[in-house]
């Protein structure tokens, strides 16, 4: 399944911002200075730069990789980033092909008839039954096909990340049962003082949370034994592992209705009314892009629930971007240091 494990609360398990406004111009005054303010830092400047902001960027690189679920964010947005650049280069230089191509074929229909046809790329010339024909608008031939090989080791980079994606989500499991066990142990313990604030947990919602539990626990026992099969490791046949993907998907899908609802619940509820203005925002932007990342799931789990499917591989790479881009600021963001901040 080339997806990622449903996001929970739960970190281990997770499926893994937004800058300040623009300042107001309201105090600028009218009059421009005395001496002209250059818009933009020297090259030799930008050059003497780039060794000190290329360390930095490798060390807040590195920071993100330093984890589990940043590992996966990373995976997660070069996978589809490069999915859907192969997809665009690929449907590009294929249009400029069939393009060069359609033009050949016209050029060749016009000859006349038993006319011995040389190609060339110097020129064109035509004397007598002798047609010299040259290979018109060879550059922008060539570079769509260079386009068309990058966009082929795009897509092989893509599905390698989706393979490495799978093998760390084959430990999900042990969160799971963290998981669990938390969730059998608050509801053996007497009921505690809640915090102020804090919504006070109903039968519905101890449902919901097991049944989050249930979903994923099928989804990635699914997702493990199919792809462990594949690889040998486990005796299930190729036509048992398709099935297993496939309803692994809908358990998916399953998950991400239930987020959807549960999210739709929370938007309606709102937030309190004792919480300071700065936090409402916060809680809001975050609801807001746990139902974009949802959404943007939903299409994809229905696509791969099925044998054909129904979504087009732009999409796919568009769709899956949404999730990737999300999670990876969040993540560039929360491995700033408190300078860059």
């Amino acid at each position: 399944m080339a997806s990622s494990t449903p996001e929970t609360d739960i970190p281990v398990i997770a499926d893994l911002p937004s800058g300040s406004p623009i300042p107001s111009a309201g105090g600028v005054p009218a009059t421009p200075p005395s001496k002209p303010v250059p818009l933009a830092p020297p090259l030799r400047a930008l050059l003497a730069a780039a060794p000190s902001n290329l360390d930095a960027f490798l060390a807040r690189l590195n920071r993100c990789l330093s984890t589990p679920a940043g590992i996966d964010t990373v995976l997660l947005f070069v996978c589809y980033g490069s999915r859907l650049s192969a997809s665009a280069l690929g449907a590009l230089s294929r249009s400029v092909l069939r393009r060069s191509a359609r033009e050949w074929l016209a050029v060749l229909a016009a000859l006349p008839p038993r006319t011995t046809v040389l190609f060339s790329g110097a020129g064109a010339t035509a004397a007598g039954k002798v047609a010299v024909v040259t290979a018109g608008g060879s550059t922008t031939t060539a570079a769509a096909a260079a386009a068309l090989v990058l966009a082929g080791r795009l897509k092989a980079l893509s599905g390698l990340l989706s393979e490495a994606r799978t093998i760390l989500r084959l430990w999900a499991l042990l969160g799971m049962y963290f998981w669990g066990k938390g969730l059998v142990v608050k509801a053996l313990s007497p009921a505690t003082e809640k915090k102020s604030g804090e919504p006070e947990e109903t039968r519905l919602d101890k449902v919901i949370e097991w049944t989050r539990l249930l979903l994923c626990v099928g989804l990635q026992t699914l997702e493990n034994g199919a792809y462990l099969s594949s690889r040998g490791v486990m005796g299930w046949t190729p036509a048992q592992q398709g099935k297993a993907y496939k309803w692994s998907s809908r358990l998916w899908a399953a998950y991400i209705g239930i987020e959807l609802g549960r999210l739709a619940a929370e938007g309606r509820a709102g937030s309190s009314k004792a919480k300071a203005e700065a936090e409402v925002d916060a809680e809001t932007a975050e609801w807001r892009k746990k139902v974009a990342r949802n959404l943007a799931w939903m299409p994809l789990t229905l696509h791969w629930s099925t044998d054909a499917g129904f979504v087009s591989e732009p999409l796919i790479g568009l769709l899956a971007s949404i999730p990737g881009i999300i999670q990876m600021r969040d993540l560039w963001r929360s491995t700033a240091l408190p300078s860059a901040k």
